[in-house]
């Protein structure tokens, strides 16, 4: 039978393109094997950890905002004032007040959150600027007793310790990294309360102070930890070529070696501040848990002597506060279930979670 030539074409050009079928199909799978052996490699395997803990990061902010957004909402009823000035005629000066309605909007509701001067749910009240200050207060009090103890701390263990006594010294730090913030808080009731009630003549000795104190001791171990790791990790051969120069130990320490070592000594203050800003139990015993605001006169910074800075700092230092975690450790079991309050206090979550 003969074959014509049109029907044998067809068979060519069907053979053709099952052949080319069949190659594509050989290459996606090669391409498919390929990248389920790199997924399963180490390099794979590592940058999925790398991206989870991102995204679980990315999850965390997503949930305490949508979570938050109805408290945000809320807060953003009211009225805002804009003061405008408008100049007529011979220079007269007149002031007009348009008011806006800023109906629903989530970020004006968060700024309201955020700089509302009263936080009192059972008056439906929900300002958080008395607890973002007393958090800063207390936070930043600990961070400025810890940084200088800590980096002299580490400084005195990378360059002047024995070997002997460097050994002894890091396990004694990494043992107080590991005492829980509970005993902390106990041993703050037991000694820094007491001495602050009887040292400053108060009623109480929970106070800022006491927090700061504690705090100050909770986050040494980390400044000192990462900063002698930091300053440890310096080349030997910068050190060597500043003595070579004439320079003496000390001056090779702080102007060479220390210099050098910035990085990674700012990254352990980072490290504290976080470390500082979530901790909840031991600032929750020894801070007397009540909302601060403290209130500064504009003339004060301009005409305020030391009798009137001493009086502030009493203030600020010996009054009771109300850290951010406290509150919501101390009123997350006493708020209903997607309630004002509750939203309230996963927005304050969400602000610390920002802070940190």
């Amino acid at each position: 039978m003969r074959v014509r030539p049109v029907q044998f074409n067809i068979f060519l050009f069907k053979r053709a393109k099952t052949k080319g079928l069949l190659t594509m199909s050989i290459k996606i799978k090669i391409k498919v094997l390929d990248y389920v052996k790199r997924f399963f490699s180490p390099e794979g395997l590592s940058a999925l950890c790398a991206l989870s803990s991102l995204a679980i990061t990315g999850l965390i902010f997503v949930f305490l905002f949508l979570e938050a957004a109805p408290a945000f909402k809320k807060l953003s009823y009211g009225f805002w004032t804009v003061h405008l000035a408008w100049l007529f005629g011979y220079g007269n000066l007149f002031e007009s007040n348009i008011w806006l309605f800023l109906d629903g909007n989530i970020f004006a509701g968060l700024w309201n959150f955020i700089t509302g001067t009263t936080w009192s749910p059972n008056a439906y009240l929900f300002g958080i600027l008395p607890v973002i200050q007393s958090t800063l207060i207390v936070v930043g009090g600990a961070v400025l007793v810890a940084t200088p103890i800590g980096i002299l701390s580490a400084v005195h263990l990378a360059e002047y310790c024995s070997l002997k006594l460097k050994t002894t010294l890091k396990y004694v730090i990494e043992l107080l990294a590991s005492i829980p913030s509970v005993v902390y808080g106990l041993v703050g009731l037991t000694i820094v309360v007491p001495w602050i009630k009887n040292a400053f003549n108060l009623s109480s000795g929970n106070t800022a102070l006491a927090g700061i104190i504690i705090l100050s001791v909770m986050i040494l171990p980390t400044i000192v930890s990462v900063s002698e790791d930091a300053i440890s990790s310096i080349p030997k051969e910068l050190s060597e070529a500043s003595y070579a120069l004439g320079a003496k130990k000390f001056q090779t320490v702080f102007k060479v070696v220390l210099p050098a070592a910035a990085t990674g000594v700012a990254a352990s203050i980072i490290l504290a501040v976080a470390r500082a800003l979530g901790e909840t139990m031991a600032v929750l015993m020894l801070t007397g848990n009540t909302p601060f605001l403290l209130d500064i006169p504009p003339e004060f910074i301009f005409y305020g002597g030391l009798e009137k800075v001493s009086l502030y700092l009493k203030e600020i230092f010996l009054s009771p506060v109300y850290l951010m975690t406290s509150a919501i450790a101390l009123e997350v079991g006493e708020s209903s279930w997607n309630s004002m309050h509750y939203q309230s206090l996963l927005g304050i979550g969400f602000v610390l979670f920002v802070m940190t």
